[in-house]
C-alpha cells in the first residue's frame, strides 16, 4: 500500500475543505511524526486517527537526521523536518504545502505532493466530484489556506 508521510497544513487543508473521510477511503496510508502529532494535531484533532492517520516515531538516527536539517536549514520548522525525515526513511512521498519544506524536500531529492494533487487524486478515483472539490476549495479560501488558486482553477476545469 503506498503510503505518504504529511505535515500539519496538508490534513488542515483537507479538514477544512470537508474531505478527511474521501482522502481516508483512497487506499493509501497516511501518517504523521509523532512529534508534529502530539505537539500541533493531538489537543484539537485526535479523531483523526480513528479516521485511519497513523503516527509513527523516529528512530535515533531519523532524530538525528532532524538535527543535521536544522543545521543546514534555517526554515522550515522542526515539526516539519521531522516529517521530511520520516518521508526520507519510510522512502515515500511527503505530503506538504508549505513552501519552505517543499523547498528544502526537493532539495533533499523526496518527492512532494500537496493539496491539489491529493484533491486531483479523490477525483480521479472517483471519491468526489467536480462540485464538491469546488465547493471544497472554496471553503479553504474562505477559511484563509493558503493555495495556488491558478492552479486550482486549472484541476477544476480540467475536471468539469
Amino acid at each position: 500500500m503506498l503510503a505518504f508521510i504529511s505535515d500539519a497544513n496538508i490534513l488542515i487543508d483537507v479538514e477544512v475543505g470537508g474531505l478527511l473521510a474521501p482522502m481516508f477511503s483512497l487506499g493509501y496510508q497516511f501518517a504523521v511524526p509523532d512529534v508534529l502529532y502530539f505537539e500541533e494535531l493531538a489537543e484539537q484533532h485526535a479523531h483523526w486517527r480513528d479516521m485511519g492517520l497513523i503516527v509513527k516515531s523516529l528512530p535515533s538516527e531519523g532524530v538525528a537526521r532532524v538535527q543535521a536539517l536544522s543545521q543546514k536549514y534555517k526554515r522550515p520548522s522542526r515539526n516539519d523536518l521531522f516529517a521530511l525525515a520520516l518521508a526520507e526513511q519510510a522512502q515515500c512521498p511527503l505530503l506538504t504545502g508549505d513552501a519552505a519544506l517543499r523547498s528544502v524536500a526537493e532539495t533533499e531529492q523526496v518527492e512532494v505532493k500537496g493539496t491539489i494533487w491529493l484533491v486531483a487524486e479523490m477525483l480521479r478515483q472517483e471519491r468526489i466530484t467536480n462540485d464538491v472539490a469546488r465547493a471544497s476549495f472554496e471553503r479553504m479560501r474562505e477559511g484563509g489556506r493558503r493555495l495556488p488558486w491558478v492552479l486550482v482553477e486549472r484541476l477544476l476545469l480540467k475536471g468539469a
